[in-house]
């Protein structure tokens, strides 16, 4: 009997480990499939943002190396253990040579430290929705601004996710600041950066579009490692 319980509790400890299992996720009770399958304009970054994982896990878990390159049709572990190393060959392999590849251009180096960044508001308006993860759930800010008004990158970066893939976000702009902050830009009527760009504070991304809901805001995010932060403990 004392074998047993032996045996249970080495397969219990052999089953904690953190290499490939769940990537680290927001502690909210936000629920996701266990895979993702990539679609045409994903990047690792935008796929990480919908099932607001941190980029990092979600690379070490499925074992991809940085520029971060994914395929079309490729299955992305969201929650759960990785495959074999055998079992991801097979399958990587048979992406490449049915499907194009989808690249998440590596962010060049910047001028912002990571104990250094300068924020300054990506629009000036009145903020009229509120950041909250109780109650009604809004995990950035809404700004008050008018149909076309320039949006700009509230702190230096590049620019990993530009793109309409992400619903509710309507035509969204994602920024890296560094390896822990990122920046989301979302209701844009139109983009004006690229994937891989190098952008400073306060230069224009974007133009101001209308929300769902017909109404002339910005969407604004920050998280740290994945997580939702308010906004407002970074803006002046």
């Amino acid at each position: 009997m004392h074998w047993v319980v032996l045996a249970f509790y080495l397969v219990f400890l052999s089953g904690c480990g953190t290499t490939g299992t769940v990537p680290v996720r927001d502690g909210s009770n936000w629920d996701s499939p266990q895979y993702h399958r990539v679609k045409g304009g994903d990047t690792l970054y935008s796929i990480s943002w919908r099932y607001h994982l941190d980029y990092k896990s979600v690379a070490e878990t499925n074992d991809i190396k940085p520029p971060y390159t994914i395929y079309v049709d490729q299955k992305i572990l969201l929650r759960g253990k990785r495959s074999s190393k055998t079992e991801k060959e097979v399958n990587n392999k048979a992406i490449r040579k049915k499907k194009p590849v989808l690249t998440d251009t590596k962010p060049k180096k910047m001028t912002s430290s990571k104990d250094n960044l300068s924020w300054q508001w990506p629009i000036k308006g009145k903020v009229i929705k509120d950041f909250s993860l109780s109650g009604t759930i809004n995990k950035g800010v809404g700004i008050k601004g008018s149909l076309g008004q320039r949006v700009n990158a509230a702190a230096d970066g590049t620019v990993v996710y530009a793109g309409g893939n992400l619903r509710g976000y309507g035509k969204l702009i994602i920024l890296k600041h560094n390896s822990r902050l990122l920046s989301a830009y979302g209701n844009n009527q139109e983009i004006r950066v690229s994937e891989g760009e190098e952008v400073r504070v306060g230069q224009m991304i974007a133009k101001l579009g209308s929300s769902t809901s017909t109404a002339e805001m910005l969407h604004f995010e920050i998280r740290v490692d994945g997580r939702p932060a308010n906004p407002l403990n970074y803006l002046p």
